[in-house]
């Protein structure tokens, strides 16, 4: 099957990255969202804990649904320094599914299988900007079809592991901006190169679970990285005179971080319960995008259609969040979780610190669903990045902002 492929600052997901560091996903569940996904790995309150931890299945007697849906609604707002031009609400609202399934099959062995996202963005900004060639619109839809199973070793110790099938639908535009002036001619919101294209991929993840006693525990997670091998993508210049002919083939190779996740959860009392989690993502790994034809003549060097140094670090993310059993009907949550800043902001990724304020409940509807609730305010921390465009000027940018999440879903245990 051919493949096409994005050939540019390129970004993976289904929602801005505003919310999470570089342009990683975290928004699994509904459940989780209203505790700041803290303790992901340890609490298993429902089956979207496939998300984050295999082994956790095997704390399961039931087989158990869970489908979640997060509205995300970004207030990310850039100004040109540079050239004095203010351009906002740059990323445009986005949902964000997920789905669940595990099942124990006897009192050792557990399976399911998980739909949703780990990496993703969309920006969108005026075709007119001065800073056209940087900014653009893009956007990808990526899904994660991840299958597990778990074995419990015994009363305190459980293993898990799975692969990861994943699917990456892209979409890019970028403009002349204020080189049509300098440079091609024509208008600012002249395309300057388009790019769309889908492929797949492979990876794995592997858990365990260490249970003190019934009410206390702790999880452990790594999920690999990702090698993404694009071939013969589309490739299309306008006015550049990089390729011949404009619409062209070229590769890119582009490896999504590997994610480890700690978490624990201790229910303290008969109706409170406190979870924690540290999450370290290796966007090292992350190093550049580079895209390559024997027809891109015109690239610097020759046969190089574009080129990006990426400049990002391994980067971590700290949650705590309790949960408090107000009934048999009603349970209540709320967390707070610092994020911080994995790579160098650029208008594609306008990456920074955040700070998620998170709130949630779960009503308990019969004893087999439950519909849970959650709502979380990001604040990323304001400041100022340069990049440099075609003509080798280095363009000051200041960026401010937030978001807005809402999530809810539904749980149904098959007795």
């Amino acid at each position: 099957m051919k493949q096409k492929a994005l050939l540019i600052p390129l970004v993976w997901g289904i929602t801005p990255a505003v919310l999470a560091a570089g342009f990683q996903v975290n928004e699994h569940s509904a459940s989780g969202l209203g505790r700041a996904f803290s303790g992901e790995g340890a609490v298993t309150d429902n089956a979207s804990v496939l998300a984050r931890n295999p082994a956790a299945m095997t704390m399961f007697s039931h087989a158990q649904f869970s489908g979640a849906i997060s509205v995300v609604d970004p207030d990310i707002n850039i100004t040109d320094t540079t050239n004095n031009q203010e351009m906002k609400d740059v990323a445009p609202m986005q949902f964000v599914p997920g789905a669940y399934y595990l099942s124990p099959i006897n009192d050792q062995w557990a399976w399911g299988i998980g739909l949703f996202s780990n990496y993703g963005v969309a920006t969108d900004y005026p075709d007119a900007s001065y800073s056209g060639d940087l900014a653009g619109d893009t956007s990808l839809v990526s899904v994660s079809l991840n299958p597990n199973v778990a074995y419990r070793i015994n009363d305190s110790f459980s293993i898990g592991v799975g692969v990861n099938a994943v699917y990456a639908h892209a979409k890019l535009n970028r403009h002349k901006g204020i080189l049509a002036d300098a440079v091609f001619g024509g208008s600012p919101s002249d395309k300057l190169v388009s790019m769309e294209g889908t492929t797949y991929a492979f990876g794995w993840n592997l858990g365990a679970m260490y249970e003190i006693n019934e009410n206390n525990r702790f999880g452990f997670s790594y999920r690999s990285a990702i090698d993404l091998a694009f071939k013969d993508g589309d490739f299309s210049s306008y006015d550049t005179g990089i390729s011949t002919p404009a619409d062209t083939k070229a590769d890119l190779d582009v490896t999504l971080p590997a994610i480890w996740e700690f978490s624990g959860y201790h229910q303290f009392a008969s109706r409170w319960a406190v979870h924690y989690g540290i999450q370290r993502t290796e966007w090292s790994d992350f190093k550049e995008l580079k895209a390559t034809s024997s027809t891109c003549t015109g690239g610097t060097p020759p046969g190089v259609c574009f080129y990006k140094q990426e400049d990002y670090q391994d980067s971590n993310r700290y949650s705590l969040g309790f949960t408090h059993f107000l009934n048999s009907d009603w349970t209540l949550r709320a967390g707070f979780a610092y994020d911080e800043q994995a790579g160098k902001a650029t208008l594609s990724i306008p990456d920074s610190d955040r700070y998620w304020y998170s709130a949630g409940l779960t009503y308990r509807i019969n004893d087999k669903m439950t519909l849970d609730a959650g709502f979380t305010y990001i604040d990323a921390k304001s400041g100022s990045f340069t990049e440099k465009n075609k003509l080798d000027e280095e363009l000051v940018f200041t960026g401010k902002s937030a978001a807005y999440i809402s999530a809810i879903q539904f749980n149904y245990q098959f007795n």
